[in-house]
């Protein structure tokens, strides 16, 4: 039986719903020699900003139980080099590009998305995660008011699909996600990273150099496949589901909960090749259920 993995999110057409995550495949180029870029859903690259980042200070990555927790603070080239190093790589191997982009004032994710109008790039994805720094540093994401008016005006710099990624530190995340679709959001993003922190009881000090990071990985996964369940309940855009993913059996679960496709994180740290293995296990799910396209999995979860 051939099955039918390809997927749409808004205008943007994926030959199957397994993207990796912003911040865990570098620019996806240090991967090659583990599979095929190009037969990947896409490939969402490293957090962007308008100028070079040198990112927080160590230590960056800490070891948690099922996860781990970072705080690299956007280390990143700048948006220049990665259009002019990066882009025309991608380019050529046939990777279908979706690039995370991160500012600290609306005017600077504007620019951003006029740069990153380029033949290559698929989608933008909006990182909204990050702090207003005309807000006294609290996050974008986290007032429905913000997150409106960020999206709203990227909308009108870029005729690219734009993909909002929510943060799940907030009260309603639901509420979020209806004001991103209102200002114009092709498709929801979700979860980043939950806030956290580790402590080393010998020296009584945070083992981040930046006090708090965000945590990742499988200790993470319930509460983002409840994210993604509320959230497909109260927007019509559709959603690419994140966290915890370690499996094609994870991934399933988030399509069944309403996602259309779903974004490999944390994984690429343990097993580089995670991403085709996922590709391949739903497939076979498929093909054990007869089931013909990936499309009738997403949002089909029984209550």
């Amino acid at each position: 039986m051939v099955v039918d993995l390809s997927v749409s999110i808004g205008s943007l057409q994926l030959k199957n719903p397994v993207l990796t995550a912003s911040g865990t495949f570098g620019y996806g180029l240090e991967f090659r020699r583990f599979g095929n870029l190009g037969a990947l859903g896409g490939v969402v690259v490293k957090g962007t900003t308008l100028q070079p980042r040198a990112g927080n200070k160590p230590q960056r990555i800490v070891e948690t139980a099922a996860g781990m927790l970072n705080s690299i603070g956007l280390e990143n080239p700048g948006v220049d080099f990665f259009l002019t190093h990066y882009l025309p790589q991608l380019r050529d191997l046939g990777v279908t590009t979706i690039v995370n982009l991160a500012g600290n004032t609306i005017d600077e994710y504007c620019q951003l998305a006029e740069r990153l109008q380029q033949p290559g790039i698929a989608a933008l994805e909006l990182n909204i995660s990050c702090p207003n720094v005309k807000a006294g540093g609290m996050a974008f994401g986290t007032s429905e008011e913000v997150v409106y008016q960020v999206v709203q005006a990227v909308r009108r710099h870029t005729k690219l699909p734009l993909i909002v990624k929510l943060s799940p530190n907030v009260t309603d995340i639901a509420a979020i996600a209806r004001a991103a679709e209102a200002a114009g959001a092709d498709a929801i993003s979700l979860i980043n990273t939950l806030l956290g922190m580790a402590v080393d009881i010998r020296t009584r000090r945070p083992i981040l150099g930046n006090v708090v990071g965000g945590l990742s990985g499988p200790a993470i996964k319930p509460v983002a496949l409840r994210m993604v369940w509320q959230v497909a309940q109260a927007v019509k855009v559709p959603i690419i589901g994140m966290g915890g993913i370690m499996t094609a059996s994870d991934a399933i679960e988030f399509l069944l909960c309403g996602a259309s496709a779903v974004q490999i994180g944390a994984a690429n740290f343990v097993e580089p090749t995670t991403a085709w293995r996922v590709i391949d296990g739903i497939a076979e799910y498929l093909e054990q259920q007869g089931i013909a396209s990936v499309r009738e999995l997403i949002g089909s979860l029984q209550i």
